[in-house]
């Protein structure tokens, strides 16, 4: 919240109980707008490639057209000691957030084509108690100026 609020970013902040699943998290924001994401974090094979995805919580990801993407044919998600080792975060609470651990600067950021231009999307703020409702064009200047630079993709 102190970095949203360093780069002047307006966000509803939503608190609830822990929701450890989506279906727990949209009874939590019921009836509030905006898109619900899901944030996946993935690393290639040898662990030096990076990458956090986020798409709405419905879609399936296609791995095979994502390792062409991003010309890597050994993608995975990444395991519970990568995830809190470069993002300090544990299962279930992945979202754009936690970029601010990233203190190497090595996790490159994909949104989806589909929801890219939605008005607001929703995370986690790196713990499951809470949402953050963020309008799209901040969420893209807050990943700018953490130099984690979005690109939009189908994926």
């Amino acid at each position: 919240m102190e970095k949203l609020q360093e780069q002047i970013i307006e966000v509803q902040l939503v608190e609830h109980e822990a929701a450890f699943t989506m279906e727990d998290a949209n009874r939590a924001i019921e009836g509030i707008p905006g898109v619900r994401t899901k944030t996946l974090f993935l690393m290639n094979k040898k662990k030096t490639k990076f990458y956090l995805l986020i798409m709405d919580e419905d879609k399936r990801l296609d791995m095979s057209a994502f390792k062409d993407l991003v010309d890597d044919r050994q993608l995975k998600m990444a395991s519970e000691e990568m995830l809190y080792e470069k993002l300090g975060l544990q299962p279930g609470v992945v979202s754009p957030f936690g970029l601010l651990n990233n203190k190497d600067k090595d996790v490159e950021v994909f949104v989806d084509k589909d929801i890219a231009e939605e008005e607001r999307m929703s995370f986690h703020p790196n713990t499951n108690e809470k949402t953050i409702f963020i309008k799209s064009p901040d969420l893209y200047s807050f990943l700018e100026k953490i130099d984690h630079p979005a690109k939009i993709v189908l994926l």
